[in-house]
């Protein structure tokens, strides 16, 4: 299941720790964000370490598709009904800052960057797509509404916005990461204030950034409550046609598109964890229908956190967690939120002021919808009499036999037949 990106990127190896540390500023977490947050850190003159549990960029960065777009499906027009308009501004302007921060750094580092359209397209009903067109109207956004679209499928249309990128993820941060001081194989097991404990050796640092994906530490923060977990698919597809942009589907439940060189990635299948769902038998149909003469090369899967109110929780982890941050719950849209958090989180970390700190403040209200359901969804599986059982907090785990794994339908943590973790919150202990 490896992805192309991971194929095709010479990332570096670091040894793990192995004995005691002191740094200004720890970063725990070696995927996007966290190299980010470590890279950003280091550019400003801040002390700092980073630590990864395996390998650099192992989880959902080396098996994303790799959009950097602001427009992250029909989320504007939600925001703005959340928050209201100013603060939904606020949020687009974060991710142009962030895509505007990739065009410049992409031009000094080799990662195959494009600059694409970005399409939003609905199948059958044009209402949401006006409403999505005046919220992103109103705040600025240089949207417009596509009518013809080269899709195989008929559509009801497409919100689009110019000048979005995609690049070669691995490429990008295989640059960043090679001078930073970066420690593999090193899982952080425990924080308190000033200390974190690892395998092998105790951390101290005044401040501590946990990017990894999930937020690991149970007792801080509400994140079983504000955090459910998304798979996605992907197929690559060899005589696929060019898009001439990058397309997604405004439901969320169907496909998404985008060329990579000689390659067209065809996304979809997706599920909550734990549930059933497509997966690459939804797209492998799909491909075969819409694409007899092409032929697949590749596939691969990613995870993603979905946020309470569609916006990300970047900040202070928790109320009573001086010196300790987060990131996570970018709803599909990492590597802006990724390029977004990295600058935010160095803000807070030297005391500066940041526009955008309120409106991603992770300890904003989670009186949402969607925390109804991931309520319901952790009793249900808590009180379901089976095993195995996740070490997290004790859910029933469901049989993936797509990916032949166990995953959790409460929180996301997935593990393999002999009980590894492969994706978090779940920190190293084996199901029970």
């Amino acid at each position: 299941m490896e992805s192309i990106w991971t194929r095709t990127a010479d990332l570096p190896r670091f040894q793990p720790l192995d004995g005691d540390l002191k740094t200004d500023v720890l970063v725990i977490g070696g995927g996007i964000t966290g190299i980010l947050c470590a890279w950003t850190l280091r550019r400003r003159g801040v002390d700092c370490a980073l630590i990864e549990a395996d390998r650099l960029c192992g989880g959902t960065t080396g098996h994303t598709t790799a959009k950097i777009t602001s427009q992250h499906g029909l989320v504007y027009h939600r925001l703005m009904k959340e928050f209201g308009a100013d603060a939904a501004r606020l949020c687009w302007q974060a991710q142009e800052a962030a895509l505007e921060r990739y065009r410049e750094l992409c031009r000094e580092i080799p990662c195959d960057f494009e600059e694409k359209d970005n399409f939003v397209y609905a199948l059958d009903s044009r209402a949401e797509l006006e409403k999505e067109l005046e919220a992103l109207e109103r705040i600025g956004a240089p949207a417009r509404f596509a009518g013809e679209l080269p899709l195989p499928f008929p559509t009801a249309g497409a919100v689009s916005l110019p000048r979005q990128g995609q690049f070669h993820p691995l490429k990008f941060l295989a640059a960043l990461v090679k001078d930073l001081p970066v420690y593999e194989h090193t899982r952080a097991l425990e924080w308190s204030p000033g200390l974190v404990r690892a395998e092998r050796g105790i951390i101290r640092a005044e401040k501590v950034i946990a990017a990894t994906h999930f937020p690991f530490i149970t007792n801080h923060g509400g994140y079983f409550l504000k955090l459910c977990q998304h798979r996605s698919y992907v197929l690559a597809l060899e005589n696929g046609p060019d898009a001439g942009g990058m397309y997604v589907d405004a439901s969320k439940t169907g496909m998404s598109f985008r060329n990579f060189g000689s390659l067209l990635l065809l996304g979809g299948g997706g599920h909550r964890t734990g549930k059933q769902g497509g997966g690459w038998q939804e797209l492998e149909d799909a491909a075969r229908r819409y694409y007899p003469h092409a032929k697949v090369t590749g596939r691969w899967a990613a995870q993603d956190c979905m946020s309470l109110d569609g916006a990300p929780y970047i900040g202070q982890y928790g109320r009573r967690t001086p010196g300790l941050y987060t990131a996570s719950g970018f709803n599909k849209w990492g590597m802006t939120g990724a390029m977004a958090a990295s600058e935010l989180l160095a803000d807070l970390v030297l005391g500066r002021e940041n526009p955008y700190a309120g409106i991603f403040d992770p300890s904003r209200t989670i009186l949402r919808p969607q925390l109804a359901a991931n309520v319901l969804e952790s009793t249900v599986n808590l009180l379901t009499p089976t095993v195995p059982r996740c070490p997290h907090l004790g859910c029933a785990l469901k049989y993936n036999p797509q990916e032949h794994t166990w995953d959790c339908p409460c929180h996301g943590s997935r593990f393999r037949s002999d009980g590894a973790v492969l994706d978090g919150p779940a920190n190293g202990d084996k199901p029970m």
